[in-house]
């Protein structure tokens, strides 16, 4: 069908809902062609988009399209399959969560759903917690207000690898009537809901992570959850762990139109103005930012001259590691070839900490999932052992009981460090500093160009087969010594070509810089844009920021 007829079909179907019939209703012609061009697809990051009517929109239509390729999934790989759902803060978050639990109890599936909203790493317990065999999470993590997704996870809690969304995906795409799918049950003994069992057990394994616990705890944490669901699983993990909070009580309501905070995302200057406000009220000497869906958190601290500092997840990911490390040698606690893992758009910075303490990294591609995917086959093969995970984005993973980023075990674990290095006369910066005295100074940050629509969708794919065509060669008189081609799984060094290996294919190109820079290129895999990540490396801080600074401005001109 083409646009008009999809349109057309949508409009005048018997089971259309009243809301996205009147907004059909009201769309003019172009608004008519961006809901109905494409469809909204699940990818291997999951499905994410604008709420709305249409084929390109996150709706109870499109929503059901998915579980229903799932349940086909299921069904081909699982005799009595079981199944745990949770959702976020936003706009029908709950409704697409029960209505899919009523879609999987129609075909037979065992569902353990949350009963109010729970974080995602939660969810990934849940499906652990309750032995099932996949999860739906309800959540478009940190995007606008507008926004609503979809992510499927396997047995061990892990977000779906590619090998496993495809299948899924390939079930999805055999399915032609969207609008007849539905639920054949209203209600069905096979619908558990859940609540207060599986948060105590998930606070329990939370805590269990702490490593100096009768560490003195006499300073002020300054909380926020920006309207999310890491609300009640933070406050309660750190009050009982012994912390004193603050909260910023306007953002702890579930508002899913974030009404009191200038934008969800920890990434953002924006997420921190309340809780800095309370921060300087109170004395606070942390500061702690949840995302809506609680997997990934933000900090910031009180240095000893009295201002307040901000980290990147880089920094943060350093910092946990530096301490993790450090706590682990100090009271004795030895593995058999301790591994850490990161992406490989996160600053080398951490692989640098990671090889002070005699720890392997590991990279991985973007997404929490191939970091899940690692724990899980080196929990078998017994080579390696994990000791910590972690994303530039502002998403780590502490000890994998979940097998997603989890900003609860990060929030407790981040302030034992700061009670750590407190006792010692130490501000989390001043352990930052240390560390860029000792391995070097890094300036990570990003550039994110926003190709929203159609059109957008053609720009992004014109800028990245420019990069292949011309590659990067230098970047202001700094030399590209290597570069990798992701999509390609090619390395290109001087004239030499080699198999780039252990990667699944994506679209990404990561140039290496003669001064231990890099500056990598990627769609990105869940919203309308093109990102650049740059970990520029130099003496100290101040000179890497100015060269990352200048950095940016070439790669601006060059993706016009």
């Amino acid at each position: 069908m083409n646009i008009i007829e999809k349109y057309n079909y949508w409009l005048n179907h018997p089971d259309m809902t009243k809301e996205l019939k009147a907004e059909l209703e009201k769309m003019d012609e172009k608004e008519r062609e961006d809901a109905f061009y494409t469809d909204c697809k699940f990818q291997t990051a999951g499905m994410r988009g604008v709420m709305g009517a249409g084929t390109n929109r996150i709706n109870i239509f499109t929503i059901r399209k998915a579980t229903m390729g799932y349940i086909n999934y299921l069904k081909e790989h699982f005799k009595a399959p079981k199944i745990a759902i949770s959702y976020d803060n936003r706009h029908n978050s709950r409704d697409f969560a029960y209505d899919c639990a009523r879609l999987l109890a129609s075909y037979d599936i065992e569902v353990y759903v949350a009963e109010s909203l729970r974080p995602t790493p939660e969810l990934s317990f849940m499906v652990r917690h309750y032995h099932c065999d996949g999860g739906i999470m309800i959540t478009a993590s940190h995007n606008p207000k507008q926004y609503n997704g979809y992510k499927l996870y396997d047995a061990n809690g892990c977000q779906l690898i590619p090998e496993l969304a495809d299948q899924v995906i390939a079930e999805i795409e055999k399915l032609e009537d969207v609008l007849s799918i539905k639920p054949l049950l209203e209600e069905s003994p096979l619908i558990h809901e859940v609540g207060e069992d599986v948060d105590r057990a998930y606070y329990e394994e939370v805590l269990n992570i702490r490593l100096h616990k009768d560490l003195p705890k006499d300073f002020t944490i300054a909380f926020s959850p920006e309207h999310g669901a890491s609300n009640w699983p933070v406050r309660a993990c750190l009050k009982e762990a012994g912390y004193h909070v603050e909260v910023v009580e306007e953002q702890c309501v579930p508002d899913p139109d974030f009404a009191k905070t200038k934008t969800p995302n920890p990434e953002e200057a924006g997420a921190y103005e309340k809780v800095l406000a309370l921060a300087k009220e109170k004395n606070a000497e942390l500061i702690l930012v949840c995302d809506p869906d609680g997997d990934r958190m933000g900090v910031g601290i009180k240095h000893s001259n009295g201002d307040y500092i901000i980290f990147n997840g880089n920094q943060t990911g350093a910092l946990l590691l530096e301490y993790i490390l450090s706590a682990r040698k100090e009271l004795g606690i030895e593995v058999d070839h301790p591994v850490m893992f990161n992406t490989i758009v996160t600053s080398d910075i951490g692989e640098a900490v990671a090889s002070s303490h005699g720890v392997e990294c590991e990279k991985t591609l973007t997404g929490f999932k191939y970091i899940g995917d690692k724990v899980a086959k080196y929990e078998k093969t017994k080579e390696k052992t994990y000791v910590f995970g972690y994303e530039e984005s502002y998403g780590s993973l502490i000890k994998p009981f979940v097998r997603d980023k989890d900003a609860t075990q990060a929030c407790v674990m981040l302030a034992e460090a700061c009670a750590y290095y407190r006792a010692k006369g130490k501000t989390l910066k001043d352990v930052l500093d240390d560390i860029y005295a000792r391995l070097g100074a890094y300036y990570d940050s990003q550039l994110s160009i926003s190709l929203p629509g159609q059109d957008g969708a053609q720009k992004l794919k014109a800028i990245m087969a420019k990069l292949r065509e011309e590659p990067l060669k230098e970047v202001l008189g700094n030399k590209v010594v290597k570069y990798e081609d992701y999509k390609l799984q090619k390395t290109y060094e001087g004239s030499k070509v080699s198999a780039l290996k252990g990667f699944d294919v994506t679209d990404v190109l990561k140039f290496y810089l003669e001064d231990g820079s890099f500056i990598a290129v990627r769609p990105s895999g869940t919203e309308p844009k093109c990102k650049v990540y740059f970990s520029i490396k130099d003496q100290d801080v101040a000179r890497a920021k100015e060269k990352n600074d200048r950095y940016h401005e070439v790669m601006k001109d060059l993706l016009k």
